[in-house]
């Protein structure tokens, strides 16, 4: 498919949902010079209007009206979960691309109509988590493409909280069904798996949880009791198509880890890789031979990046190629996932349908210019 985002002019972007998580969309957008914000939307609408007032230019609508609206060319989806794959159909079936949080979708069957929806529609598909695109990731896979660690062997990716109720005023999502560590944070983990090592066949699982109820640690709603209707600590193995082997640990139930966030072995060196929730961090290598770490110079990856910059690298996306934060990787991870937890409850390992190319590499690149208003 090509890319009709690709035309040499500004990106006219509509983001529908103004919760959390959209603050940081805004100090980003401001930042770079490709993204033109447009109009927001969210079912509260006194939400979008705060949006609106403090950013130049943007006009708070209803949903409907952005969908409709002629100077939009891509909508960033910033709704909760569940709603991702609904919010995605119908600006697709609007004539327009679409970039998502992550997951992709709540579950495999759903985003994969979104992708079908998007391919007959030639319209194109992204989604976050962009992390991976910034310098901290990319700085380890360079080190590995150049061959410091030899062939990859294996991996360890590592997230431990005690849960998000204790900072979250309104963490019941988190323990639904859609919710749980693997679901929530996984897809930062498993997409800085796949950058690295590339796609995953088969996975096992094992998963379990540690309490049926948990109590709100902060906001109006602190001290309130939010059932657990899910696994809060997952575990899995992934089997990569080079033969290298992943393990996952995801918990909402572990108080605290030195582990680090990944760390990668290869049969001439290890690698630390930094946190993949983050853009950038240090990478740490120990050669065969060496006598300590040693932390590598930033050598790839989009410098001083932020939430965002994975729309302005899908619109300057080469029309023919997949975006490097695009849908197919977001698929491929969204089914890891929920194999793991299949898996989990099967007892048996499962194979992944579904592959990717892995995304091609950052070269060190500065994007960021003037702050705008």
């Amino acid at each position: 498919m090509g890319n009709p985002l690709n035309s040499g002019t500004d990106l006219n972007v509509g983001i529908i949902g103004c919760g959390k998580i959209v603050e940081q969309y805004l100090t980003n957008f401001r930042r770079l010079e490709s993204i033109n914000l447009v109009a927001v939307a969210d079912l509260d609408s006194s939400r979008a209007q705060a949006v609106a007032d403090s950013y130049d230019g943007v006009r708070a609508v209803s949903v409907e009206d952005l969908l409709a609206a002629d100077d939009i060319d891509l909508v960033l989806n910033l709704t909760i979960p569940a709603a991702h794959a609904e919010i995605a159909l119908k600006a697709i079936a609007a004539g327009k691309s679409v970039y998502g949080e992550k997951p992709l979708a709540a579950t495999t069957s759903e985003a994969r109509q979104v992708l079908e929806a998007a391919r007959a529609a030639g319209v194109v598909v992204g989604c976050a988590p962009d992390t991976v695109l910034g310098t901290g990731i990319q700085t380890a896979r360079k080190a590995i493409d150049d061959g410091l660690i030899g062939a990859p062997v294996s991996a360890t990716a590592t997230m431990a909280t005690p849960g998000h109720e204790r900072w979250h005023p309104n963490p019941d999502f988190y323990y639904q069904p859609g919710g749980g560590p693997l679901l929530d944070m996984g897809p930062y983990y498993v997409s800085a798996l796949v950058t690295l090592l590339g796609p995953v066949v088969s996975v096992l699982g094992a998963a379990s949880h540690t309490r049926t109820e948990r109590t709100i640690g902060s906001g109006p709603r602190e001290g309130q009791q939010v059932p657990v209707d899910i696994d809060s600590h997952v575990t899995g193995v992934l089997v990569h198509a080079s033969g290298a082997l992943s393990t996952l640990f995801m918990s909402f139930d572990a108080v605290k880890t030195k582990s680090p966030n990944i760390e990668i072995h290869g049969e001439k060196g290890s690698l630390v890789v930094p946190d993949p929730n983050h853009f950038d961090g240090e990478v740490q290598l120990f050669a065969l031979g060496a006598e300590d770490w040693e932390t590598l110079p930033v050598s790839a990856g989009y410098l001083d990046s932020g939430r965002g910059f994975g729309i302005a690298d899908l619109a300057a996306t080469p029309s023919g190629q997949e975006p490097r934060a695009g849908g197919e990787l977001a698929f491929h991870a969204l089914e890891v996932m929920e194999s793991v937890l299949e898996s989990a409850t099967s007892g048996v390992a499962v194979p992944i349908t579904s592959t990717v190319q892995r995304p091609a590499a950052v070269p060190l690149t500065e994007l960021a210019a003037a702050v705008r208003a």
